[in-house]
């Protein structure tokens, strides 16, 4: 069966938010513990969803208490601080000219989400959006791609999806969809993509995508 629908993750994937997001985990350390922490450290969590990873960087702070600091941050930095990746955000637009449904899959909260893609201008070729306030279990469980497939009416083996770290794959995966990792991920090691849960496609522009689907 053809792909007609294309998901997306957002950070990471669509939009450079690897800056703005290392800076709300330095607030957020230097404000609980008083230092930075390494920013390898921060790297590894990408993908992870946010209370997770407050748990384990932070086990003597209430998570919420955590959250509220690293977000507080981020809301008021980042618009400033994002901008689509090379080619994405063409791509979207692109694709919903060819008559793809375009869909994103994200971690994030669903107003820094819109903030974002209001900024690259492509709200409106978007077709449906899971953030993870419309889910209950998060990536890498299948369930905010479940969800997306639901909402589009479609099978898994009709959509493809696209993101940068092992989180989005292995949520694909889950789901029965396959999975695209782009190449300026920066979470995923050597060893990760050439394991058992290792992405169907990598592609190392924008436009390749078009060549896959």
């Amino acid at each position: 069966m053809s792909i007609n629908t294309v998901i997306f993750d957002f950070d990471g994937t669509v939009a450079d938010t690897n800056g703005v997001v290392i800076n709300s985990w330095q607030h957020t350390y230097k404000t609980i513990l008083g230092n930075e922490a390494p920013e390898e450290e921060i790297i590894k969590t990408f993908g992870e969803p946010l209370a997770l990873s407050m748990e384990k960087a932070f086990p003597e702070t209430p998570v919420n208490e955590a959250i509220a600091i690293y977000r507080g941050y981020q809301v008021r930095h980042f618009e400033e601080m994002i901008e689509p990746f090379e080619g994405m955000d063409q791509l979207i637009k692109d694709l919903k000219k060819k008559g793809y449904q375009v869909g994103i899959v994200t971690s994030r909260m669903r107003n820094t989400t819109m903030q974002g893609l209001e900024k690259f201008g492509l709200v409106s070729y978007i077709d449906d959006i899971v953030t993870c306030d419309d889910t209950s279990k998060h990536k890498p469980d299948p369930e905010p791609v479940l969800i997306s497939l639901a909402h589009f009416g479609i099978k898994a083996e009709e959509a493809i999806m696209v993101g940068d770290s092992m989180f989005d794959i292995k949520c694909a995966h889950n789901a029965g969809v396959r999975a695209v990792l782009v190449d300026w991920a920066i979470a995923v090691s050597q060893e990760e993509l050439e394991g058992p849960d290792g992405p169907d496609y990598i592609i190392k522009t924008a436009g390749e995508l078009l060549e896959i689907i």
